[in-house]
């Protein structure tokens, strides 16, 4: 069997879920979809402007891979700045 040549390839992790989604999900389930939906459209913009992709996505949890750490962390704090603008009127 020939050597073949190992590539690696580096990348930074972004896990991110929403707070009490299943308390949400019981109380007002149509809502809460509505919000998860707009949420995750953020989400989706911050990772692509910040050179990451979104890996996958399942209920209110977001798995995100960036080629930096530091891009990661931007995209976090994006996000959660960007939620915290979006949210005070509620």
């Amino acid at each position: 069997m020939a050597d073949s040549p190992i590539h690696h390839k580096l990348a930074a992790i972004l896990h991110a879920d929403a707070v009490a989604y299943s308390r949400h999900m019981a109380r007002d389930p149509e809502g809460t979809v509505r919000r998860i939906s707009a949420s995750r459209a953020l989400f989706n913009a911050a990772a692509t402007e910040r050179e990451g992709r979104v890996v996958n996505s399942v209920g209110d949890a977001i798995l995100a891979e960036f080629p930096s750490v530091l891009e990661a962390v931007r995209c976090a704090v994006d996000v959660q700045r960007a939620l915290a603008e979006r949210n005070a009127a509620l």
